[in-house]
Parts: structure tokens; sequence; C-alpha cells
């Protein structure tokens, strides 16, 4: 008998698998019991041991009864809210913006566990329609309210050829110990210019799971940011798939990371077609005991010549017991192509601290100034001045925490 067959389900496991009988999805559950979560056996989970982390699994959420409070507000932003996974407000909707609730979540093709959990476990997704150049910031705000409970919710970004947008995604949530799985899934028509910002917000209790996709057209111009900084226990994962020649993406990351933290951003990025390029940039920041996690793989197809994509993750650990794990990776196929990637880690640069101290600038404050500078080459891209200053802000609410153990 295999090892496979007579694997002993955690109690996360147990819970998951009872969950998804409950609801129906007798093969989804069949499946899970089978395999069980990803251990550090599976590469995409190396650093992220699922099966060990995800010690337990709250009970299914019920309809949110009021929208929890945000700590966002953006100037002029149209708010859509999702409270435990259900849409509580789509209101009169800007120019250019069209929001319809649809059956279902079976959209994107990654045969990954928090994807495959995510279509299984939701029932109702909500469409994202945008056209045009649009005036407004979209904020989606995914927050989790009342006691601990497990959500699923999934958004389809439909972004027009043409179209001009800048949309902010949101986590946050009750002080429980949630479970949250989304999914975001990004149809980039030709030559739109969409500009995404992701941010863990989470409690410090929950366990935070967000899956993006993206399909992207001839001439898109893509920029995104993903900050994590709330929840104990994340993971965000990014796939792409360029499909179109001519397009280029800008992506990004940001683990801001304290205590008992485990925070894991994944991207895997395919070049597909001829003439595309990419340039991603990834940094750590990390305190007391807790755990960042990098990996990302840029994969070029044989036909995708031209390709031109750049990766670096770079790393500042403030205190002995943090960790930093990076996995950059290339997978080429094709002979004319510019690609490459870097990573780095090390501490604050004592010269630059005694530098800073001899002119009169006490050494947490002249930390914090060395550890924004390396984070700010994230923010400077992004030219909405009130969305920029709310990220600055959620470094600044950081830093307040110290610059060592």
């Amino acid at each position: 008998m295999s090892e496979q067959a007579t694997l002993t389900l955690t109690d996360a496991e147990k819970t998951l698998v009872a969950q998804l009988n409950d609801i129906g999805a007798k093969q989804a559950a069949s499946d899970l019991s089978v395999s069980g979560l990803p251990t550090r056996r599976v590469e995409a989970y190396h650093y992220t041991d699922l099966r060990t982390l995800l010690r337990d699994v709250p009970a299914l959420s019920t309809e949110g009864e009021h929208a929890t409070p945000s700590s966002f507000k953006i100037a002029n932003a149209y708010e859509i809210n999702l409270e435990n996974g259900h849409a509580s407000s789509v209101n009169g909707s800007p120019t250019g913006v069209f929001v319809a609730d649809q059956d279902g979540s079976n959209f994107g093709e990654q045969d990954d566990i928090l994807s495959s959990l995510n279509r299984a476990f939701t029932r109702k997704s909500l469409l994202v329609r945008l056209e045009g150049r649009v005036e407004n910031i979209i904020h989606l705000k995914r927050s989790i309210s009342g006691d601990a409970c497990h959500v699923n919710s999934a958004v389809v970004f439909d972004v027009a050829a043409g179209a001009e947008v800048v949309v902010l995604e949101t986590f946050e949530g009750s002080d429980a110990a949630h479970l949250g799985n989304h999914t975001s899934w990004v149809n980039l028509g030709a030559g739109a210019k969409f500009t995404h910002v992701v941010v863990d917000a989470a409690s410090r209790k929950a366990r935070h799971f967000h899956t993006i996709e993206y399909t992207i057209g001839e001439n898109v111009q893509l920029r995104n940011l993903v900050v994590n900084s709330g929840a104990g226990l994340s993971r965000v994962q990014m796939f792409g798939r360029f499909e179109g020649e001519g397009a280029h993406a800008n992506l990004s990351g940001l683990n801001l990371v304290d205590e008992a933290q485990h925070c894991d951003i994944t991207m895997d990025m395919t070049h597909a077609v001829e003439n595309t390029s990419a340039e991603e940039l990834f940094k750590s920041v990390v305190r007391n005991r807790a755990r960042a996690v990098f990996q990302g793989r840029i994969l070029v197809d044989a036909v995708a010549q031209k390709t031109d994509a750049k990766m670096m993750a770079q790393g500042l650990m403030l205190s002995e017991g943090a960790q930093i794990l990076s996995k950059p990776e290339l997978e080429i196929f094709a002979d004319d192509v510019q690609c490459g990637h870097g990573c780095t880690c090390g501490e604050l640069d004592e010269d630059a601290l005694f530098y800073l101290m001899s002119r009169g600038i006490g050494r947490e404050e002249a930390g914090a100034l060395l550890i924004r500078a390396f984070i700010q080459e994230l923010l400077d891209p992004i030219e909405n001045q009130d969305l920029n200053d709310a990220l600055s802000g959620i470094v600044s609410k950081w830093l307040d925490g110290g610059t060592s153990s």
C-alpha cells in the first residue's frame, strides 16, 4: 500500500476534509485526504511547510454582519467591500467600472493546493470589469469579522484593451485566528496599463493566503507591489503569463516581519511569446525570530526570443534570530534572451550608522532612516500620493517597533 494511501491526517487536514464534504465538494475532499497539505518535500512549499505551519482550521464563515473598519483611507477611491467573502457594499460605480456577482470561481489554471481549495470552497465570485481611463483608485477591501472563522473569496479583474487603472487590495479583520484563502484573477487586454497594490494587514493571529494570476496581453504595462506585514502566517503567490508581444511588467514585494511571523512571497512568471520584458524586485526586513521567504521563478519558453527579464531579492536582518530564505530561479529554453537574477542579504551598515550618529542622530532613529531608505525604492514608483502616503504609513508603524531585537 502506498504512503499516500496510509496518510494520517493532521487536525487541520481533517477539518478541511470535513468542511469540503459538508459543502458537497466530495472530489476535493478525497484528493486532500490522499495528498494532505504540502510539506517541504514539495518544491514550491519547501520553505513554507503548510502541513506543519497550519495547525488548525476554524469553522466556515457566515456572511459578515458589519464591515470591519479599515485603516486605509484613500481620497476619492471607489470602495468595494467583501466582508467574510460576501460583497457588502457595491454602489454607484464610476465611469468605466462595472461590478457584478457571478457563480463559482472556476478560473485560473494553476495546479496548486491553495488555488484548488479556493475553487472548491468558493460558491460565488466577484467580477470587476474595467474600461477606459478610470480616474478613481479602485479599493477592494477584503475583511473578516467576528470570531475566528475560515473564509474564501475570489475576484476577477477583467481589464479591457487600452484601459488605465490603479487597484488597491487590502486584507484586514478582527483580532482573531481567522483563516483566509483568497484569489485574484487579472486578465489584461492589449495596451492596458494596470497598477496593482496588495497589502496584508490582517491580525497577527490570522493565517492569510492569497493567489494572484495575471494573463498579460500585447503591449500591456503592469506594475504591482505586494506588502506582507500583518498575519502571523502568510503566503502571497503570484503567477503570470506573458501572452502578447511588447508587454512589460514591474513586479515587486516587501516582507515586513516581526516576532514569530512567517511571511512568504512566491512568484512564477512565464514568458510565452517574443519581445516581452520584466523587472522584479523583492525585499524583506526581518526582526526578532521572524522568518521571511521569497521564491521567484522566470520561465522563458523556446518561442520567447528577445525576452528581457531581471530578478533581484534583497534582505535586511535586524536580529540574530531572524531568518530570510530566498530562492530565485531561471528556466530558459530560448537562446536569444537577456535574463538574470541576484540575491543579497545582510545587516544594517555599521559605517552608515556611525556616520549618522556622528551627526547627532540617535541609534534607533539612524537605523530607522537606513531601513526606510532600503524600502523606499519599492514605494517611489507608486505615483498616487494618497496611496504612497498610506504605504509609507505601514512602514512607519512597523518601524515604531524598533530597529533591533
